[in-house]
């Protein structure tokens, strides 16, 4: 029972589209960055451009595989606070959306597996948007000839992203327990989004270093920035919004 309890969440995903939302939305930002990699490499083209072409210039851009490789990790990291909290929202959400919450509460199985299987597709959802976008980054590293783009290199940029996909990953979970409690997905998407930005000003501060948002912002931007201390601070969130979430479908009083 406990299986099928995640195998009936992962066909869930065949009868929907958002999982294809999802994939175009990943696949247009290494698109985005390719863009501007493209107008630093041709400026006199990128003139034609007007401001677009000054602003790539003026932020100091670098046309470089390393410099690529930052900005697909801070994809995976900032993005993925955002992503997986529509994932999450998703995913928790409709239930209560579809009125079939009820229904798979009702299940003889430990509602606690319930979670379980959600997060399982979630993070196997997630995993397979970042190998698509770590793919779309080495062919549009190559199709622009980065410099910098050794083996090695492509080795550690593939490392860098799914670390930065970690992080992210493990801030997830308090989404899943804002839709549980809230009983709508548009609560979790307003937190994810919220904490995302929380995350972007405290990251400036000297709190930054224990808010695990901030957290997975530096780490996608340097890994070396998450020490022993914010890696706990990671696990602590992870484990707090699943115990959360599981919690709240024990003894809330659910529909």
């Amino acid at each position: 029972m406990r299986r099928q309890v995640v195998v009936t969440e992962f066909g869930k995903l065949k009868r929907s589209v958002v999982p294809w939302v999802t994939l175009a939305a990943m696949l247009l930002a290494p698109c985005g960055i390719a863009l501007f990699m493209w107008i630093v490499q041709h400026p006199e083209t990128a003139a034609s451009l007007g401001l677009l072409g000054t602003k790539a210039n003026l932020a100091g851009l670098e046309a470089t595989w390393p410099a690529f490789s930052t900005y697909l990790a801070l994809v995976a990291g900032g993005g993925g606070l955002g992503l997986l909290g529509f994932v999450l929202a998703w995913l928790f959400g409709r239930e209560y959306a579809d009125g079939t919450a009820k229904n798979m509460l009702a299940l003889p199985v430990g509602r606690g597996w319930f979670v379980v299987g959600k997060l399982v597709v979630a993070a196997a959802w997630w995993a397979g948007l970042v190998i698509v976008i770590v793919a779309e980054g080495i062919l549009l590293g190559a199709a622009l000839d980065l410099p910098g783009r050794t083996p090695a290199a492509l080795v550690q940029t593939a490392g860098s992203v799914f670390a930065a996909a970690a992080l992210s990953f493990l801030a997830a979970p308090l989404a899943a327990w804002v839709t549980v409690a809230t009983r709508s997905a548009l609560g979790a998407v307003g937190f994810a989004f919220g904490t995302l930005l929380l995350g972007d000003l405290l990251s400036h501060t000297g709190w930054g270093e224990w808010t695990p948002w901030s957290i997975v912002l530096s780490g996608a931007a340097d890994l070396t920035t998450v020490g022993w201390g914010s890696a706990l601070v990671l696990v602590v969130t992870f484990t707090v919004g699943v115990a959360a979430t599981v919690l709240q479908l024990e003894h809330a009083d659910n529909p």
